[in-house]
This record gives C-alpha cells, structure tokens and sequence, in this order.
C-alpha cells in the first residue's frame, strides 16, 4: 500500500514535461494505446505503462542516475517489458518524435514527417 501512496503523490507532484507526455498519452489518446501513470512495477514505480504491450515509458529530469537506471531497466526487461526513456527537454521540444518513438515500439507505424532537428524552411 506504501508503493500506491508514493504514486499518487508522484503524479501530483509531477514536472512539467511529465505532465505534458501525460497529456499526449492520457485516455488512448495515441493511436488508442492505454497507458496508465506512476505504476507500481515490482521494486520500481515507473512514469508511464502499458501493460498490453509491455511498455515503459519514462520522462527523465536532469537528475538521473545512470547506473541505477541500468539497473533498473535490467530488472523491468527480466521481466518482459521494453523500456523507453526519453530526456524532458526531448518532451518538450520534439514531442512528435517522442510519440513516434512510443508507436514503433509498439509496433505500430511511425507518423511524423517534420523536418530533422536542425532543419527549417528555408
């Protein structure tokens, strides 16, 4: 019960790149894929899941311990799940390409078309 409790104040106290991927994934609203937030996994809370396609999505802050995030990814992938991880400052300025990403590894097709970071109209 200890694990829900830290979820739901995690999701209550999310940053705002979180909140944003939040927004884009809330209510199957991609590609109907139903994701749920801040679920308990085992040992690990983890930022977003879906259980259908054994995805995890996280949004990581500047913060992040590598080591410990290798571990951990080690630990969800011994149990069947693929894990994406994405920079919040990757939310925030290419979130169609985040999204993408979460479609392919769902194996659905990618959608965006924009230009490549970097590119413009000219």
């Amino acid at each position: 019960m200890r694990k829900l409790a830290l979820a739901k104040s995690l999701r209550k106290r999310a940053p705002v790149a979180e909140v944003r991927l939040w927004v884009l994934l809330r209510d199957r609203a991609l590609e109907g894929l139903k994701f749920r937030r801040q679920v308990p996994v085992g040992p690990y809370i983890v930022d977003f899941l879906s259980f259908r396609h054994r995805l995890v999505v996280e949004a990581d802050g500047p913060f992040h311990d590598a080591e410990r995030d290798a571990i951990r990814d080690a630990w969800l992938a011994g149990q069947g799940f693929r894990v994406l991880r994405f920079p919040n400052a990757q939310i925030e300025v290419w979130p169609q390409r985040v999204l993408d990403d979460i479609r392919s590894a769902a194996g659905l097709p990618r959608a965006y078309s924009g230009p490549l970071a970097g590119q413009g109209r000219a």
